[in-house]
């Protein structure tokens, strides 16, 4: 037993060092480009998968490798690892930088429970709508770090009221209290920034602000571990709206370009390979992918709400006057949450109207059936991007001053120092690094499998595929991708397929959007273990869930999303991007160098 703890204990080591000699006969017996560029990749793979380095580090594997077999020149490969993409990204974790410091999205989360009310089933489908509408713009696990501890202090206060209810009942029947009825009301602050660790990453579930800023301070109740439940039925309760936090924290993020890193690798890759097509921006993608992510929302809510409140939704509609216990407890604490952050500040007023021009002008730079803003520019037809609106406001955060100078009072002096909406330091506190080398390490996987051909072998030996039905085809890889993501995280895993699937399209001379759309969105569904997604570890840790829950639940979850993607794609995907005809912007004919690997 302890020659294999030993073994465990150094798995990853062992992974390190035995993948690259166990593959190394590959390059060796065929002394190919193909056969050195897929050793790299499959080394590249083995890792991410394994997670036996941190991912970014693995993402360096290819500017190592592809020029010392001779694939790509090392300036080349370098060139890979910053795109348009970082550029988007720099400007959007800009805007979410100041999103998260001023505290703007606990305003928006919380006036939205505020407007459906506080009945169990609204108050689920009200948390999810929020976490869906604020994991469009800003990162998932951000998002659920947020939102969690106002659901838990209102699971709290809930929970809370029962124990009270049925105090007095017991009272009422025989004069006495029962104390074991009684919960500890004590509240103790929980911070927002817990360190969730999913997939082997480090993510910091919220940006850490410096501590001298003046950003109102996050208090709520600490989840407790023991004594907490009434009954099975309120345990019920509080299974189904963390899982609601956690799965709609991920859906939200499919309706927009920037919503998830999976989406900007899969616009980066495709605009990539195809430059001649501008059909993927961020209109048009959220013209296809809002209806579907409204589709998964709801039938999510069903399922959660069939599963953990029962399928009794006729008390939803009811027009009662008096409030229940529980209602009463969860209308309190969050007016209470959304009381202490006051009035609206200048500085969120400012963060507003940036995130609403940001988002007019992504939505109106190329919509595809009216002329947009681009066009204004015709001699540079393609040259701006949706990247060139993200600087343009991302910039605006570093000029704008947080506080106006005051006027000398009191024979004081005025107060002239000059801070800006959000600090570099700041910044770089959410701007997720990793990512941007995942990324980068991708796109230079990428090229060398073109610039070395293997993609072109790839291609020739999936030809056969063709004679499938295109549905069928479609569904395969999106089951795929969809097992694959419970166990890898999400961009190590569309990094992997994109460039599998693209030269699989052009062999059986089917549109690549056709394939590429509905893997890049059931990339994300990640939703069967704590470990496969970050909202997932976060909502785990509050100590309401077992895995078995997760499982059941997620597993609904998945199939709505399958289904849901399947249906938008060939429904209104189809007239939208004309899936159905070979383009024009894509490779003519297939032509394959079948002396490959």
């Amino acid at each position: 037993m302890g020659f294999f703890t030993k073994l465990w204990t150094f798995r990853r080591i062992l992974i390190i060092v035995l993948t690259p000699l166990l593959l190394l006969p590959l390059p060796l017996l065929i002394d190919t480009k193909e056969a050195q560029c897929a050793y790299t990749l499959f080394v590249v793979a083995a890792y991410w998968v394994t997670e036996a380095m941190p991912l970014a580090v693995t993402a360096l594997i290819p500017a190592l490798m592809f020029p010392l077999f001779g694939i790509m020149k090392s300036k080349t490969v370098a060139s890979a690892y910053f795109k348009d993409f970082h550029l988007l990204l720099i400007g959007v974790v800009c805007l979410a930088t100041s999103i998260e410091k001023w505290n703007l999205h606990k305003r928006i989360a919380l006036r939205m429970v505020m407007l459906v009310g506080v009945n169990l089933g609204w108050l689920m489908l009200g948390f999810m709508i929020s976490s869906a509408f604020l994991s469009m713009w800003l990162s998932n696990t951000s998002t659920a770090a947020m939102v969690m501890p106002i659901v838990e202090a209102v699971i709290q206060q809930i929970l809370n009221a029962e124990a009270g209810v049925n105090a007095m009942q017991m009272e009422n029947m025989d004069g006495t209290s029962n104390l074991g009825l009684q919960l500890d009301e004590d509240e103790v602050k929980h911070e927002n920034n817990t360190e969730a660790v999913s997939n082997g990453v480090e993510h910091n579930t919220v940006c850490k602000i410096d501590p001298e800023d003046t950003s109102p301070q996050r208090s709520v109740p600490k989840p407790e571990m023991e004594g907490k439940y009434i009954s099975k039925k309120d345990h019920m309760m509080c299974k189904g709206m963390s899982l609601c936090i956690a799965y709609s924290c991920t859906i939200g993020g499919l309706s927009t370009i920037t919503g998830t890193s999976t989406n900007l690798i899969f616009a980066e890759h495709f605009n990539n390979r195809y430059p001649d097509c501008q059909c993927i921006n961020f209109g048009t993608w959220f013209v296809l992918t809002f209806p579907i992510t409204i589709i998964i929302l709801i039938l999510s809510w069903v399922w959660l709400h069939w599963l953990y409140l029962g399928f009794d939704f006729s008390g939803m509609f009811k027009c009662a006057k008096d409030k229940s216990e529980k209602e009463k407890a969860s209308a309190k604490i969050i007016e209470d949450e959304y009381k202490q952050l006051g009035s609206i500040s200048n500085q969120e007023l400012v963060t507003l109207v940036i995130f609403i021009l940001m988002a007019l002008l992504w939505l109106t730079r190329d919509p595809g059936f009216v002329p947009g803003w681009s066009s204004l520019f015709p001699q540079y037809k393609g040259y701006a991007t949706d990247s060139t609106a993200a600087l343009i406001l991302g910039l605006l955060f570093f000029i704008i001053p947080a506080n106006m100078p005051t006027n000398s009072s009191c024979g004081k002096n005025n107060d002239l120092s000059y801070t800006t909406l959000i600090t570099w330091k700041e910044f770089q506190s959410c701007m997720p690094w990793q990512i941007a080398l995942l990324v980068g390490g991708g796109f230079a996987l990428a090229q060398g499998t073109e610039d070395s051909g293997l993609s072109a072998w790839v291609g020739s030996k999936l030809t056969p595929l063709g004679s499938l039905p295109i549905w069928v085809t479609i569904a395969v890889s999106s089951l795929i991708v969809t097992s694959v993501t419970e166990v890898a995280s999400n961009p190590a895993t569309i990094t992997i397929f994109l460039p599998i699937l693209s030269p699989l399209a052009e062999a059986i001379n089917v549109n690549p959007l056709y394939i590429l759309i509905p893997t890049t969105l059931c990339t994300s569904f990640a939703f069967l273990l704590p470990v496969a997604n970050p909202p997932n570890a976060i909502v785990f840790t509050y100590g309401h869930l077992q895995v078995i829950d997760m499982v059941k639940a997620g597993l609904g979850v998945n199939i709505i999303g399958v289904l849901a993607v399947m249906l938008g794609v060939r429904v209104w995907g189809v007239p939208l991007f004309d899936l159905e005809t070979y383009p024009s912007w894509a490779p003519p004919h297939f032509s394959a160098n079948i002396t490959g690997p």
